[in-house]
């Protein structure tokens, strides 16, 4: 099957799991197919590029976050880029009369990785949004709304990331137990090799942010909403960072 195949079935898969439509079980059995076909779709990509460096090429990225929760969103962007093996680096600026800081997420790796970490923030972005939406304090919660919005989205952040690692790994291990240890090298060069270009070209850029964050209420609730969000996005692509609302 070629890439652009793949991709199209895990568009059509997700597009399904979406569907308000569908049975919760059925749009788990979508999205784990789904995230199945991923997770392999990677995998066969690094392999490929190990016999042939021109099918997948190191390149640079960027990400523009901005408006509400940005340094959540900011997160978010950039722990699924290191759960995919792209190096982010972060940074930050403010604009001249502005409170708010424009976040950039610089992404450094091999295309397919990127191209699948791009999707994966533009979906999960979305998901978020639309739960931010609904999510309010308890009546009995002494806290804001905007405090209690930003630790619903780190719950969902962390546990939506795990889900990302988790199905790496399955990949992982399947194609480990066709192809050999080859697999794991091939994966382990391929995450040096990012690094190195993010090295490179921001010898002191900031490669992780890790906001600290007490298990609240609103943080295991976003925790929730990750568990049962689609790891995936229906349009390879689209635009990244403009989706969270105020």
């Amino acid at each position: 099957m070629s890439n652009e195949a793949t991709l199209a079935k895990i568009r059509a898969l997700l597009a399904k799991a979406e569907d308000p439509g569908v049975t919760p079980e059925e749009s788990e059995a979508y999205f784990g197919k789904a995230a199945e076909l991923m997770g392999k779709y990677g995998i066969e990509r690094a392999m490929l590029a190990a016999s042939d460096p021109t099918t997948d090429k190191v390149i640079h990225r960027s990400i523009v976050i901005e408006g509400s929760y940005a340094t959540e969103r900011r997160l978010l962007a950039g722990l699924i880029a290191k759960a995919l093996s792209v190096e982010p680096i972060l940074s930050q600026r403010r604009n001249r009369g502005e409170k708010r800081f424009t976040y950039t997420v610089e992404l450094y790796g091999f295309e397919s990785d990127i191209e699948r970490a791009e999707m994966l923030y533009t979906s999960l972005s979305l998901q978020a949004s639309n739960g931010l939406r609904t999510t309010r304090p308890e009546w009995w919660e002494s806290t804001t709304l905007a405090t209690h919005r930003k630790a619903w989205l780190r719950g969902f952040t962390y546990t939506v990331v795990q889900r990302i690692k988790d199905a790496e790994a399955r990949a992982k291990g399947e194609a480990e137990a066709e192809h050999g240890t080859s697999v794991a090298l091939v994966l382990a060069d391929r995450a040096a090799i990012a690094k190195r270009a993010a090295d490179e070209a921001n010898p002191s850029g900031v490669s992780e942010y890790k906001p600290r964050t007490r298990r609240t209420s609103a943080f295991e609730e976003g925790s929730a909403a990750g568990r049962r969000a689609d790891i995936g996005a229906k349009r390879v692509g689209a635009r990244a960072g403009r989706s969270i609302a105020a």
